[in-house]
């Protein structure tokens, strides 16, 4: 190669060098979405979307204007396909959700949880006078759960139908259970549509529907994993994840700050719930009465999760058995007191 040959190769791969020194990382996402489900225990996503919490630290971040969008379903068939599917990024949903994205997923965009978000009382409600225990329901009864199968109470009635009948007849109740929202499944109680005559249900529709006569507690999650467990995760992909840290970050530090906005001044935060869930049925009070009850919680650490994993995978609802709960979230909360 000539000198002048060898000069212009040099003064082009310098040019290169400064080029790619220059050039900023692959850009991250410039949107997501959050899907969540209807009731007081989603709070916390409400106040980070009232206060726009996630654009805030993503700015912090550097990233610029980053969209959210939030979206409400009744149930977690949806988000689970949609946070494979990358349609969606981030899902609010119960402890066995996570479990079976865990399982499903791991040769894949393996999905894991972000952190808890709220550990609260589930209800099993009924209205049926001759429903004493689990053991009286037949075929005459409906069950309401947001998910047929998959959702926390669906869950939670298999592992107390497992207690009374043995565990290989966990699957007794599931042929009385018919997928509702919270709020029409309310409805079905209250005006006994379509023979619903029982609801595991969540606050604020559970103190609701104590106002209806006849109506009764039958028992609750908290009776069936015997204590405090978490009922709604976050939950994202590893893919995401590892694609926009930023964002992940971002969306995280946001969750944190909501929720200690919330245990900070509750009566507030319970303003915001009426304002941003439209509610016209509850008051301030009763909503904070609600959040404010002493097994109710806002908090980032899972509780109970490695319990109801070790469960579905006994019965087979899962193949692959976690080797503790840490196993099913990310390395940011690892270090919490978790079970």
């Amino acid at each position: 190669m000539s000198r002048r040959a060898r000069s212009a190769f040099h003064g082009l791969l310098a040019g290169l060098i400064v080029f790619a020194v220059a050039m900023p990382g692959r850009a991250e996402v410039s949107e997501i979405t959050v899907a969540q489900q209807y009731g007081v225990s989603f709070l916390p996503l409400m106040v980070m979307e009232r206060d726009k919490l996630v654009e805030k630290h993503a700015k912090q971040e550097g990233l610029g204007d980053v969209k959210v969008n939030w979206t409400s379903v009744a149930g977690p068939s949806v988000m689970n396909d949609g946070v494979i599917s990358g349609a969606i990024q981030f899902i609010a949903v119960g402890a066995p959700s996570l479990i079976t994205l865990w399982d499903k997923t791991r040769g894949n965009v393996q999905v894991k949880g972000v952190s808890a978000m709220t550990t609260y009382p589930l209800y099993l409600n009924v209205r049926n006078p001759n429903i004493k225990s689990v053991k009286d329901f037949s075929e005459k009864d409906k069950i309401a759960v947001p998910s047929i199968k998959v959702s926390t109470q669906a869950i939670m009635l298999q592992m107390e139908a497992a207690k009374e009948f043995g565990d290989a007849s966990y699957a007794k109740l599931d042929p009385y259970t018919v997928g509702f929202s919270h709020p029409d499944a309310m409805l079905a109680l209250t005006n006994n549509t379509g023979g619903v005559d029982a609801h595991f249900t969540s606050s604020p529709f559970h103190e609701q529907e104590m106002k209806i006569p006849g109506v009764r507690t039958l028992t609750t999650n908290y009776d069936i994993l015997g204590g405090p467990a978490t009922a709604v995760v976050i939950a994202a992909s590893t893919k995401f994840r590892d694609a926009n840290p930023k964002t992940y970050k971002a969306f995280y530090s946001a969750l944190g700050e909501a929720i200690d906005t919330i245990n900070k001044d509750k009566r507030a935060a319970a303003k915001v719930y009426l304002e941003q869930a439209k509610d016209n049925k509850n008051s301030v009070d009763d909503i904070y009465a609600m959040i404010n009850a002493p097994d109710y919680k806002y908090t980032l650490t899972p509780q109970k999760v490695g319990k109801t994993a070790d469960f579905m995978y006994k019965i087979g609802t899962i193949k692959n058995k976690p080797a503790s709960w840490k196993e099913l979230f990310f390395p940011e909360v690892q270090n919490l007191p978790g079970d």
